[in-house]
């Protein structure tokens, strides 16, 4: 019975933030959108628009939306991928996940990523498509073509965890390798209304590029216990590469990627509080001297119980300032996020900014109960180093590194044993002599 009531109660407050994200639809900014521009126009730079694949910089949705986009040192779900590679190493559980988010207008952005672990090494896939819908009229205002215009993203992910330890939880460092294609649709000559042949063709473009980053895991100011690290540092530089256009005639080199280098970090001084920032600058790979502008995001999670959390954030981005709210929801080993986006773009008929994840739990691979075996050998020879036992606890902590050789407690503990142990046996043996 009391099963029943928890997911009736889980059923109602998930529904609860749906219907308060959409009744938000009602709300009308026309009149302070000019003001709002106005206030924050000098942020943006010269060049802004003047890359290519722009979809590149539109967000998966979901959880790291609701953070205002600071997750380049938070990074403990799936969502890593467009911000720091170097954290499948460090996550704690398989997963596969679906990611929709509606952007403008009609365009909306769709996403399926996977990620598991290996030990310290990790390594994940995924694949977007950012779309849109691409109509054209003649002079009379007759439809004469109908398709879409779309940008397609696969990547490919790798990690690995250097020197990682029950105290100082090591350095990940981790690479995508991206490709991208643009697809463009075929339009008409403006003369005869005829579709021309592989128009839409010779301005599609394919892109290859990388990603790159580092991340650091530490304790800072801890007051809970978890084996987790509750600070973390990124720093990562994405969409690294180039791109070429003018496929149907004559291949050449297509606008310079939007290349971004930045730094995030995040902070739990609390087991259900969580702090993020990021910061980013994004520049042309291609021509370093065209200035873009950069952009911060801040975020915090409040966790409300062990299945609902809610998010929020805020993300300045040039003369276009986000508020997000969202929040996080588990049902079983399923986890939803839904996220509800404010800014200067948004339009709230029809709904649009609303995005939505999926991601399930494919479990740890017994990571998990490794940790607790680990934790009952330590505390047996705990015990038996209490009791002056100190061979027995050295042989309990060293069934715990057979294990865990990184579980730093027990190598101190052997340390700590062996000296005891040594100054007893030379107390008896001097106690014998005599």
């Amino acid at each position: 019975m009391m099963k029943n009531k928890s997911s009736v109660f889980k059923s109602f407050m998930f529904l609860l933030f749906l219907g308060c994200a959409f009744r938000l639809n009602s709300l009308d900014l026309s009149n302070v959108d000019t003001a709002i521009s106005d206030i924050f126009i000098n942020l943006s730079g010269a060049s802004e628009g003047t890359t290519s694949f722009r979809s590149l910089l539109i967000p998966l949705g979901g959880r790291t939306e609701s953070l205002g986009g600071a997750y380049t040192g938070l990074c403990n779900d799936i969502s890593f991928f467009d911000f720091n590679p170097a954290a499948s190493c460090t996550l704690e559980n398989t997963e596969l996940a679906f990611f929709h988010s509606s952007w403008i207008a009609d365009s909306s952005i769709e996403t399926l990523a996977f990620t598991t672990r290996f030990n310290n090494l990790g390594i994940g896939a995924k694949i977007s498509c950012f779309y849109i819908p691409f109509t054209e009229y003649d002079v009379f205002g007759n439809r004469v073509a109908s398709s879409y215009y779309s940008e397609s993203t696969g990547t490919l992910n790798l990690s690995y965890i250097i020197h990682p330890g029950y105290t100082f939880k090591g350095l990940a460092i981790g690479l995508n390798a991206k490709a991208a294609y643009r697809a463009v649709p075929d339009y008409t000559d403006n003369d005869t209304g005829a579709i021309l042949t592989n128009s839409g063709l010779n301005q599609s473009a394919i892109a290859v590029m990388a990603d790159t980053g580092l991340l650091f895991q530490f304790n800072f100011a801890k007051f809970y216990y978890s084996r987790a690290a509750n600070c973390k540092f990124g720093i990562s530089a994405t969409n690294l590469g180039i791109a070429f256009t003018g496929l149907a005639e004559n291949i050449v080199i297509d606008d310079g990627l939007p290349s971004t280098i930045g730094i995030g970090l995040s902070y739990s001084p609390l087991s259900f509080l969580t702090f993020a920032w990021d910061f980013r600058q994004t520049f042309n790979f291609l021509d370093f001297t065209e200035y873009l502008m950069w952009y911060t995001g801040l975020g915090v999670q409040i966790k409300i119980t062990d299945f609902f959390s809610v998010l929020g954030g805020f993300q300045l981005k040039g003369a276009n300032p986000r508020f997000s709210l969202g929040s996080q929801f588990a049902v079983k080993t399923i986890i939803f996020n839904v996220n509800y986006t404010l800014d200067l773009t948004s339009s709230f008929t029809p709904v649009n900014r609303i995005s939505l994840s999926a991601k399930l739990n494919l479990g740890d691979k017994g990571r998990k109960e490794k940790q607790k075996q680990v934790d009952e050998l330590y505390k047996n020879g705990v015990e038996c180093f209490a009791n002056h036992q100190y061979q027995k606890a050295i042989e309990y902590w060293q069934e715990a590194l057979k294990i865990d050789k990184y579980f730093d407690p027990a190598s101190t503990g052997i340390k700590i044993a062996q000296e005891y142990n040594q100054m007893l046996e030379e107390y008896q043996e001097a106690f014998s002599s005599k």
